[in-house]
């Protein structure tokens, strides 16, 4: 504590004697003209960006990348002019009159350069997150070292400070660790990113296997990005071992079921039994797989509903993939006509009504066959091919049931349905004929009582 007490007390005599040296005429002049610079600078910026806005989107053919970064410039257009403005400034300063009364523009002028190129390289970070931390940090280690009061700054951090055993943690220790680690995952991020655009573009791989070499080189690339943040900063990496067999306990005893979907993800992903795109019916659910994460794979329902089915289930219950060898999906329709009807015409009739809907393939061609013959209809059952299960089963077999019911009405083939006919008695005639006739109820008045004869 006593050296923190120290560095502080030298710090801020050293703020307290730059702070009189900007009274001096020359320096308080320099202050001046850098704050009129700003003023002129914002002024500028408000009076073009309309007009390079305008100008921006009259532009014809550009690619999307090449309008990303002119709007990027665009949001900087103030500091960029400020930086301008100052260069010009400090340069006509150092030929008219001494350097020492110039210095302040210079330092203003390369620290506004620096901070328009920390804040437009920044923008390649994603992570809005990541790219503010990388951001501050960035000018606050530019801005100490154009000062020349880096060490200053690195004295008085290291020396807060405590220690347990025999590792001492700084306030120093815990920023360099905080912009070392920002600025190593800022970097797996974009390699991770670029890579997997490479991956999605390579049309050899299929799409399992974009998904899985994407996702196993984040994890790789991010697992680097800790090593060398840890190793950088002096962590000792060896003091992780009983760390890591708790962890690898406690994985194996509480997160079974995160651990069993993670591994089902990398077997679905290997063995590419399910893929991006393929159209799948697990119990009642059946849609489309949108994608595939390492915990669940999200279906999309034909109501628009996503559900997030864990990949331990894609393994271990019974999955239909109705697009994992080809797209072409069968499909039945059962109906029955009455026995006046020709079965050779209903059989033509029912191929014929089958291949008019758009949906249906022609190759392999609807086929119809007897089924048997019923109580009070001859059955069929007609099969036919669609190649687009993602449009949907039942429209299609809607659609066909409506062409079939046009062609046999057409054709004047009767669909024969229950019917039931009522008898009704006299009262005169009950008794055993009225039971008969009605099943289980008889129709009439009771008989008469024996005693009451």
């Amino acid at each position: 504590m006593e050296n923190l007490r120290t560095t502080l007390l030298e710090g801020l005599n050293d703020l307290m004697s730059f702070g009189v040296t900007l009274l001096q005429p020359w320096r308080f002049y320099q202050v001046l003209i850098v704050v009129g610079l700003f003023v002129l600078a914002h002024l500028l910026s408000r009076w073009l960006t309309p007009r390079i806005e305008a100008w921006i989107r009259g532009l014809e053919g550009m690619q999307a990348r090449q309008l990303r970064a002119m709007i990027i410039l665009l949001r900087r257009l103030r500091g960029t002019i400020f930086a301008i403005l100052t260069w010009l400034t400090y340069l006509v300063m150092q030929s008219v009159t001494w350097p020492s009364r110039s210095y302040l523009v210079g330092v203003f002028a390369t620290l506004a350069t620096a901070w328009v190129f920390v804040a437009v390289t920044t923008r390649l970070i994603r992570n809005r997150a990541l790219r503010t931390v990388v951001r501050w940090g960035a000018w606050v280690v530019v801005s100490l070292s154009i000062l020349g009061v880096s060490g200053r700054v690195v004295e008085l951090l290291d020396s807060a400070a405590f220690s347990f055993g025999s590792t001492r943690l700084s306030l120093w220790l815990i920023v360099k660790a905080v912009v070392t680690l920002a600025l190593l995952f800022a970097l797996a991020s974009w390699a991770s990113g670029a890579v997997q655009r490479r991956l999605n573009k390579a049309e050899d791989l299929s799409p399992s296997l974009r998904v899985l070499s994407g996702k196993v080189l984040r994890i790789v690339f991010y697992a680097i990005a800790v090593v060398i943040g840890l190793q950088s900063i002096g962590f000792d990496l060896t003091s992780l071992t009983v760390l890591s067999g708790a962890i690898g306990l406690g994985i194996g005893f509480g997160l079974q079921k995160v651990v069993s979907n993670l591994i089902s993800g990398l077997i679905v992903l290997m063995d590419k039994s399910i893929k991006p795109g393929d159209v799948i019916s697990l119990g009642e659910t059946f849609g489309w797989v949108t994608d595939l994460n390492a915990r669940y794979a999200g279906v999309v329902t034909r109501d628009g509903r996503e559900f997030l089915i864990p990949n331990e289930d894609l393994i271990t219950n019974q999955v239909v993939n109705w697009t994992h060898s080809n797209s072409l999906v069968r499909l039945d329709i059962h109906f029955g006509v009455s026995y006046d009807s020709d079965p050779h015409a209903v059989r033509r009739l029912a191929r014929a009504a089958a291949g008019t809907v758009a949906r249906v393939v022609e190759s392999p061609a609807p086929v119809c066959h007897i089924t048997g013959f019923g109580d009070s209809s001859i059955d069929f059952i007609l099969r036919f091919w669609i190649k687009d299960p993602t449009g949907g089963l039942t429209n299609v077999r809607g659609d066909v049931f409506l062409a079939l019911w046009d062609a046999l009405k057409a054709d004047g083939v009767e669909i024969p349905f229950p019917r039931r006919d009522v008898t009704l008695l006299n009262p005169a005639d009950s008794g055993n004929v009225g039971q008969a006739a009605s099943g289980d109820t008889s129709v009439g008045t009771p008989a008469a009582d024996p005693d009451q004869a």
